[in-house]
């Protein structure tokens, strides 16, 4: 699964690197995104701009946003088959914009944090879908879940499961293609060769701590 990731960059990397507009007042720097949160993400209904949504999907049919913090991801394998995800896979994609995230690797009863990153640095997206609930008051929220797939060769030496990262030939055809067959095939673990991972310290584990102290390396590099 995915948990938890980091974004943060300025928002001029990425209204350059998306070609979105981003309000200063709004975005803030994230070493530490955490379910439940608003964050950054980029609608196929607004390409143009960078939103705000609740990590955590809530279906629009939901009778109580709680569901939202159950529903933080969604398989590949079966987005087009469940009821909360297959209507977003065909109407509501998002990019979730990212600059690395973070997994958890088992050893014994311990649980040790990576950090997961691009070998360039460089901002990517994971492959999202969204949906917009109503309260009782008829108050609108939008929310988001990650979508993740099959490990590669680096990601299957710390978790089972991996997000999909879309490379930017990829992010334009989901936020534009309707063929599910079409946005199906970009549902693949991103290329091991192009990414890195570290352990991190344990501190990542409460979303109260958010300082650029969460990224320091603290283990070997490991290598796709």
């Amino acid at each position: 699964m995915c948990g938890r990731y980091q974004m943060s960059v300025q928002e001029k990397d990425i209204s350059v690197r998306f070609n979105v507009e981003v309000y200063e007042k709004l975005y803030r720097p994230s070493y530490n995104c955490a379910p439940s949160q608003n964050l950054p993400v980029i609608s196929n209904q607004q390409p143009d701009k960078l939103s705000f949504f609740r990590w955590g999907l809530i279906p629009f049919w939901a009778k109580d946003m709680k569901i939202g913090y159950r529903m933080i991801n969604a398989k590949a394998e079966t987005i087009d088959q469940k009821p909360s995800y297959k209507n977003p896979f065909k109407r509501k994609r998002c990019l979730v914009i990212s600059n690395g995230f973070y997994e958890w690797k088992k050893n014994g009863k311990e649980k040790t944090p990576y950090r997961i990153f691009l070998k360039d640095e460089k901002l990517f997206s994971f492959a999202g879908i969204w949906d917009t609930w109503k309260d009782a008051e008829d108050r609108e929220v939008n929310s988001f879940s990650i979508i993740t797939t099959s490990p590669n060769k680096l990601m299957e030496r710390i978790h089972n499961r991996m997000p999909v990262i879309l490379d930017e030939t990829s992010e334009k055809t989901w936020l534009g293609e309707n063929d599910p067959a079409v946005l199906k095939e970009l549902l693949k673990a991103y290329p091991a060769d192009k990414m890195l991972a570290y352990p991190v310290s344990r501190a990542v584990n409460s979303p109260v701590n958010n300082s650029e102290a969460l990224i320091e390396q603290e283990g070997d590099l490991l290598q796709g």
